[in-house]
């Protein structure tokens, strides 16, 4: 494929703040004037742009389609609410049944609600705990989203989102009033959230229950006696997390149960849908305060929903995600080694993730994007596995990264000179 510089990029950038609507899909984030950006169709783990390119997809829609694009059986589910209406003055029967099984699943809560993105969902879930806690502050661990309450932890001296979201995040548009309301802590790092609680009346403690690192010295568990000793509420946030090693939240395999648990992402497989569960008594004050949305009753989310999760029940499904990201980061460590290249390699084995060493990382990272373009291939640095990335396209995505990365061993003075165009921006920095 010819790198071509990226027109409907620039003159989107000129009519929509920041270019797209959601951070992780910038252009700039990935491969700045080059990025491919637009599609025109999906299918199994391949995305067409505007220029009919056929392109592998290692990137994968940043965790959404784990059951692959334009599923057949999901979407012939979708085909038959949109032929019946997807919205009526009435509710869908689906959101009770979706929020039934998803209580059956995980059995520890015994209430439901649900929204369309991640960040709702995470705004949905405070709400309804601050209206349930004697203490509204917030500790919190990890990304939960774009609202004030997250943000204005860089109100907070010496306690902004760097090491939790992008290097330098401007708190513009935060009241000043939010000052000191939300204080965030470092993954493993139990004796900075046991401060915290002792100093800052917190009412919340939110996190992602695993990302990057795995936990580490019961640290978990530890969390969980903490919130239970100071009555605090305890929300695992697993937009991310949930569903892929098992059939709901990652918690599960650890045996640590939250108050509230929010599950997004994979949940619809490309369909918007989230869902808050929590035990009855938190999430009954829901009742005290006021959350609302048209668009919380269409229907097609709660049918994806239950139709992703019949397809979740099959015993392979879960066996095939995580042998191929182990795959997956088996052939990353070789090919570092063949190549004498420094990388860490960390996540969860359905969502592997590695880092050059940190002198290179911006400039390997980006040319990486660059070269696997040439081939046809959207990749970065981390993926999101689905049940259509086989072996044969994992071959092959690894044939062309043992080229690259050869090329930058012999390079790793002068990469800057092999990019075409500007480096990409720093993207999302996991703590945890």
């Amino acid at each position: 494929m010819k790198l071509n510089k990226n027109k409907n990029w620039i003159y989107a950038k000129n009519i929509i703040p920041g270019g797209n609507m959601l951070i992780s899909k910038r252009s700039d984030f990935l491969l700045p004037d080059y990025w491919p950006s637009y599609y025109k169709k999906a299918k199994g783990c391949f995305v067409w742009d505007l220029n009919n390119n056929k392109l592998l997809d290692m990137y994968f829609g940043v965790g959404t389609n784990i059951h692959g694009y334009t599923n057949n059986k999901i979407d012939k589910r979708i085909h038959e609410v949109i032929k019946n209406s997807n919205m009526s003055s009435l509710n869908s029967y689906d959101e009770v049944l979706l929020a039934k099984e998803l209580i059956k699943i995980h059995k520890w809560p015994s209430m439901a609600k649900f929204s369309r993105s991640g960040g709702e969902a995470n705004a949905i879930a405070i709400r309804i705990a601050r209206a349930s806690s004697k203490n509204k502050n917030i500790a919190f661990c990890g990304y939960h989203g774009w609202h004030d309450w997250y943000l204005s932890s860089t109100l907070n001296k010496n306690n902004s989102l760097s090491n939790h979201l992008i290097p330098g995040i401007d708190s513009s548009g935060i009241p000043r009033q939010l000052k000191n309301t939300a204080f965030p802590f470092q993954y493993n790092n139990f004796e900075m959230l046991k401060k915290i609680v002792k100093e800052k009346k917190i009412g919340i403690i939110k996190m992602e229950v695993q990302r990057n690192y795995y936990p580490k010295n019961n640290f978990l568990q530890k969390v969980r006696r903490l919130a239970t000793k100071n009555k605090i509420i305890l929300i695992f946030d697993e937009c991310t997390t949930g569903f892929r090693e098992n059939l709901g939240g990652l918690h599960l395999k650890y045996k640590v149960y939250p108050d509230m648990l929010i599950l997004g992402k994979a949940l619809g497989n490309g369909y918007a849908i989230n869902a808050v569960l929590g035990k009855r008594n938190i999430m009954q004050a829901a009742n005290k305060t006021f959350i609302s949305s048209t668009f919380w009753t269409e229907r097609i989310g709660y049918a994806a929903a239950l139709a992703c999760l019949k397809e979740m029940k099959k015993k392979s499904f879960f066996k095939k995600i995580i042998k191929t990201g182990k795959y997956i980061k088996k052939g990353w460590s070789e090919l570092a080694k063949k190549n004498k290249i420094k990388i860490e390699i960390t996540g969860i084995d359905p969502i592997p993730i590695f880092n050059f060493e940190n002198k290179i990382n911006i400039e390997a990272s980006t040319y990486l994007t660059q070269e696997m373009l040439k081939k046809n291939i959207i990749a970065t640095n981390c993926i999101y596995v689905s049940i259509a990335h086989t072996k044969k396209y994992i071959d092959l995505y690894l044939r062309e990264l043992d080229k690259i990365f050869f090329k930058i061993s012999k390079n790793k003075h002068n990469l800057k000179k092999l990019i075409k165009g500007p480096l990409k921006q720093r993207s999302l920095k996991r703590v945890n």
